[in-house]
């Protein structure tokens, strides 16, 4: 079901107009769901799946929507859902975001190296991230998680901020954010159930590097925010 488009027929509000309960209009079965909004809701609603959350047996499972065009990714979901009797013990959700950097550092030669990350069953150069928990900002998950796969501490540079979308397989929408990030020593602490190589290489290096479109794209601007020819 997750990813299918629906109509619902609201019944109600469930808690201060951002979680309401409804039922699948037109379905063979009687699909009670919640619908997750930030706009007010009544009537019957076109929707998307875009939840499942997941309880020990059938009966505690319960899908999650949310109107055409309007996306939350699962740490929101699973707040709006703290304020139901709903007991899961895990979401499946179809849009996912990740957190992380460019991690540059500026060697003896005054010559500005970034850091580039193989992931764990990966197969491309990428730069270091993982997915937002509850409760975090993009900036604490990038931090986190950079410090989690590499062991650096890092410090966030103000006014810069990419977004990398894809679909990586079937329905799934993931977004990855990224920014840029200073770090003062190069000894990476690897995470090996993460990361299997790093290397720090020089920006124009990294663009021959990195294959995906995307992260060609936030190297260019890295490079016009450091001013590397």
């Amino acid at each position: 079901m997750i990813g299918k488009n629906v109509t619902i027929e609201i019944f109600g509000t469930l808690a201060e107009k951002c979680l309401y309960s409804g039922q699948i209009v037109g379905g063979k079965d009687v699909r009670h769901v919640y619908v997750v909004s930030d706009q007010p809701l009544s009537g019957a609603v076109d929707c998307v799946i875009i939840a499942s959350a997941v309880g020990e047996t059938s009966l505690q499972t319960r899908l999650v929507a949310a109107p055409v065009h309007e996306v939350f990714y699962e740490p929101e979901i699973d707040r709006r859902l703290q304020r139901t009797s709903l007991r899961y013990r895990w979401i499946n959700c179809i849009y996912e975001k990740s957190c992380g950097a460019v991690v540059y550092r500026i060697n003896e030669k005054n010559e500005v190296r970034v850091l580039l990350v193989k992931n764990h069953n990966g197969k491309c150069w990428t730069f270091p991230k993982g997915h937002i928990e509850r409760g975090e900002t993009e900036e604490q998950t990038a931090l986190r998680e950079i410090k989690e796969e590499t062991g650096l501490t890092v410090e966030i540079i103000p006014g810069f901020r990419e977004t990398s979308t894809y679909r990586p397989f079937g329905k799934i929408h993931k977004t990855a954010v990224f920014f840029l990030a200073r770090a003062d020593k190069s000894v990476v602490s690897m995470q090996p159930s993460e990361i299997d190589y790093y290397l720090w290489v020089s920006l124009n290096e990294a663009l021959t590097m990195c294959r995906h479109d995307n992260d060609i794209k936030i190297l260019n601007e890295v490079k016009r925010r450091l001013g590397v020819k």
